[in-house]
């Protein structure tokens, strides 16, 4: 557990994988093939919390989405990678932008396609509906499902580890 604490309280950016984390991984296609996800407005509260805590968000997928691009602006992240086929690219592209090193980072997918970058990121977290080979390689897997709890899950746990939780509810008490 002291491993964890650590890791988590070193990270400065939290990057997340679209379906299967921030959804439920549910593809909805109209008859005229326009994309439509659900998102959870708990999960992104705590995306909220965790950019007012000072933890930089992102995004990055390899799907495209108009959905996607709304929610990224809804949420006020800037730093949104759709159609990623090879997402250490954009990895290494937010470190370079960020001047991060890899342990200031945390990464949550739900895939192998995830693997490369959780293998890199200084914390790692996976959903439980995660193949194996993806919870095994993550630091952290979340009790709650992608799309249902899970990024809220994670990001209360960082904030928690890096001991601004209390302060970010405080305004709610």
């Amino acid at each position: 557990m002291d491993d964890i604490l650590e890791r988590a309280k070193r990270v400065r950016l939290v990057i997340f994988d679209v379906d299967g984390v921030l959804t439920d991984g549910s593809l909805y296609l109209s008859d005229s093939g326009e994309e439509m996800k659900a998102f959870n407005t708990l999960d992104g509260h705590g995306m909220k919390m965790l950019q007012a805590s000072g933890v930089v968000l992102a995004i990055i997928t390899g799907r495209r989405s108009r959905c996607v691009e709304l929610r990224a602006q809804n949420l006020g992240i800037s730093h949104l990678y759709q159609g990623a086929s090879d997402k250490l690219v954009a990895y290494r592209d937010l470190l370079e932008k960020l001047q991060l090193r890899p342990d200031e980072t945390a990464y949550m997918g739900d895939d192998v396609v995830d693997l490369p970058v959780m293998r890199r990121a200084g914390f790692a977290i996976a959903v439980p509906d995660a193949p194996d080979i993806v919870r095994q390689n993550a630091h952290y897997v979340t009790r709650r499902s992608g799309g249902r709890g899970a990024v809220r899950e994670a990001c209360e746990f960082l904030m928690r580890m890096q001991d601004s939780y209390d302060a970010m509810i405080a305004e709610y008490l």
